[in-house]
């Protein structure tokens, strides 16, 4: 199987603590430049919670191996095609070839 191409831009966001007058508060800006990633679309749901209907979509993405892709983590974010995914996990691919990063994100 060949891997899909890397026809994606996408851009890494990390939280940041900033005081807001009142208290901490998280703020996520962009992290580094954007990347080339594929796309993979892996699943989708929907999650009952508090009487509220929540949609899913779940992704992997596959980015070339450097330096700053090796300095990230589930605990920063990706943005691809103007939607937001949280980062669930992130596995190397091959020696120092790539990375996989499974992501979710709301679909509603």
């Amino acid at each position: 199987m060949e891997a899909a191409p890397l026809d994606k831009r996408v851009q890494f966001r990390r939280a940041t603590l900033v005081d807001d007058g009142v208290a901490m508060a998280e703020v996520w800006a962009d992290h580094g430049h954007p990347v080339w990633a594929s796309k993979t679309p892996i699943s989708d749901g929907e999650r009952w919670n508090a009487g509220a209907v929540g949609a899913t979509v779940t992704a992997r993405f596959r980015v070339r191996h450097s330096a700053f892709t090796a300095a990230i983590t589930p605990k920063d974010r990706i943005v691809c095609d103007g939607q937001t995914f949280d980062i669930y996990g992130i596995k190397e691919i091959g020696r120092r070839d790539g990375f996989e990063i499974t992501a979710a994100a709301r679909a509603d």
